[in-house]
């Protein structure tokens, strides 16, 4: 079993108006998507979630559909206090928090604060993220730390600059899974999946199931992860 799995949800807007209905539907069925798989990846045994929530390209969306998802976020914020409440989650918010508004990022900062000490699922959303723009704030503090001399330059290694990202503690992706058959990284931890195994699948995100989430890890057991490629039999 991966110990952690990070996901693209791609297709809500594609899946919605296939359907007939407007984009913003497609979204609010993906959000309860991904109370689903973090249920049932808990219960898999998978350790640490991250889902791609909200890139910071996202913003160059339409207007209406960029509001709708912050109103999105708002009402998520606070079911997922609850789940995590009941299935002792631990939420960790990845992105640069200062272009969201005030009262989301207070939401985060409650959300974070409270389930810090759970001990089930490690689950981490990344809202206005975009991996170049974390290796750059990464690069930021590395050099801050230099000139105020609490680090030399060189000193800095690859696990001083991990310790620097977003991500700092959490190991990184075993698997990366993107929906709705795009196969691309989209500025999606760029660092982190420098060893990962990817995974796609034409299936989009709110029609992404349980079984659909064993498919991709047994695909991820067929791989040698001592040489890449696919195990021999």
């Amino acid at each position: 079993m991966p110990r952690h799995v990070a996901i693209i949800l791609d297709g809500n807007g594609r899946w919605a108006k296939a359907k007939g209905m407007p984009r913003n539907y497609g979204h609010v069925q993906g959000a309860k998507t991904v109370e689903t798989i973090c249920e049932e990846a808990y219960k898999m045994g998978i350790r640490y979630l991250t889902v791609y929530a909200f890139s910071t390209e996202n913003w160059n969306r339409p207007g209406d559909e960029v509001d709708a998802l912050m109103k999105l976020l708002r009402s998520y914020m606070k079911t997922c206090l609850k789940t995590a409440e009941k299935n002792r989650m631990c939420v960790r918010v990845l992105g640069e928090k200062n272009r969201l508004d005030e009262d989301i990022r207070s939401r985060i900062q409650q959300l974070e604060e409270a389930t810090k000490n759970n001990d089930g699922l490690h689950f981490q959303i990344a809202i206005n993220y975009g991996g170049r723009d974390e290796i750059v704030r990464a690069v930021k503090k590395a050099m801050h730390r230099v000139q105020a001399g609490d680090l030399a330059a060189e000193e800095l290694d690859e696990n001083i600059f991990s310790n620097l990202l977003d991500t700092s503690g959490i190991p990184d992706p075993d698997l990366l899974i993107r929906t709705c058959n795009e196969q691309r990284i989209s500025n999606f931890l760029l660092w982190q999946v420098a060893y990962t195994e990817f995974y796609f699948t034409p299936v989009a995100w709110p029609d992404f199931t349980k079984e659909e989430l064993i498919k991709a890890v047994e695909a991820y057991n067929h791989r040698d992860r001592r040489y890449g490629g696919i195990k021999e039999e």
